[in-house]
């Protein structure tokens, strides 16, 4: 039999049947009739001890089949059992263990989905600039190519490098964010100074485009990380500098409250479409408002580090008037 075959089974069933013997022959000792007597319920009892072993390892057996089943993903039968005892324990705890293994599983395969698609939008967002450059330094080899076409291949060149080596950066911090790796500081901030920090780079750029800046803040101040929020920031006013016309304004105002301290900027562009808001920091968005040189991931990337440090951002059009209008709230507690 192939239960027998189980050492433990064998040493039970011989442990029952040397008791049976010893005690029939004292029995025999006694009386015939006693030793007759305690040799059928020595029997009796060995018999039933091994009905109930091999009832219990059918059980033992049906669940080993059931993982077994299970791990190789051929079911995803629930194996729970309503019986009480140890072998329901047992059970249980193995069904705990195997749902823990299958969400680790989901989740591993969604990261991994994640990734993949991750990799094809890097892919493709950097297949065009790389073409552009390949391109461009392929006519600049031509010897009979003028002094000013020369120039402004090089100046492609130039922004091409400059737009790929952004988007690079930008996904490295996204990266890095997502992974789990920054740790920011918890300073005290004075927003004066966070807006000082980020304008500083765009007054050129705002100078050439005849945009006029109006920031607004006092004493209001925040707990965070100056670095990571000024980055945030910076693409958002980035966003606005690029998408307001010539001539156009931007505001940066800041106010605080017992619970957050929020920041408001707003432009005189074109706002966004309607159907656009919902998407806007998504990772490689384009709205259709959106310029040729956009990438979409420094929205992606501002949302991230504000959510990192308890806070939250959201885009809207002016009530009123033209334009995009952004708010970030940092909180003072947990929300």
């Amino acid at each position: 039999m192939k239960l027998y075959r189980n050492p433990e089974v064998r040493q039970e069933v011989l442990i029952y049947t040397a008791i049976t013997l010893v005690s029939a022959a004292a029995g025999f000792a006694v009386s015939p009739a006693a030793g007759v007597i305690v040799l059928l319920c020595g029997a009796a009892l060995t018999l039933v001890h091994y009905i109930f072993i091999s009832k219990r390892y059918r059980r033992i057996e049906r669940l080993s089949q059931s993982i077994e089943n299970i791990l190789y993903g051929q079911s995803e039968a629930v194996i729970s059992t309503s019986n009480e005892g140890e072998l329901a324990i047992l059970n249980s705890e193995i069904e705990k263990m195997l749902i823990r293994m299958k969400e680790q599983s989901d989740a591993l395969l969604a990261d991994k989905i994640r990734l993949n698609n991750a990799i094809e939008d890097i892919f493709h967002q950097l297949r065009t600039p790389l073409t552009s450059m390949t391109l461009s330094v392929s006519m600049l080899t031509d010897e009979e190519l003028s002094f000013e076409r020369r120039l402004e291949l090089t100046r492609e060149l130039k922004r091409q490098i400059e737009r790929t080596q952004w988007l690079v950066e930008a996904l490295l911090k996204m990266s890095q964010i997502n992974a789990g790796v920054v740790t920011f500081r918890k300073d005290k901030v004075p927003v004066k100074e966070l807006i000082e920090k980020v304008c500083e780079p765009f007054i050129i750029p705002m100078e050439l485009k005849e945009q006029t800046l109006c920031t607004v803040a006092s004493h209001e101040s925040f707990t965070g990380d100056l670095y990571w929020t000024a980055e945030a920031l910076g693409n958002i006013v980035k966003n606005c500098v690029e998408h307001t016309p010539s001539g156009g304004s931007i505001s940066i105002t800041a106010r605080e409250t017992p619970i957050f301290t929020e920041i408001t900027v707003c432009d005189s562009g074109a706002g966004f479409a309607p159907e656009d808001i919902p998407h806007l920091f998504e990772r490689f968005y384009k709205g259709k408002n959106s310029s040729p040189q956009s990438i979409g991931i420094g929205l992606a990337l501002a949302r991230a580090v504000i959510a990192a440090q308890n806070g939250t951002i959201k885009a809207a059009n002016r009530i009123g008037a033209s334009g995009a209008v952004f708010t970030l709230k940092l909180y003072k507690t947990v929300v």
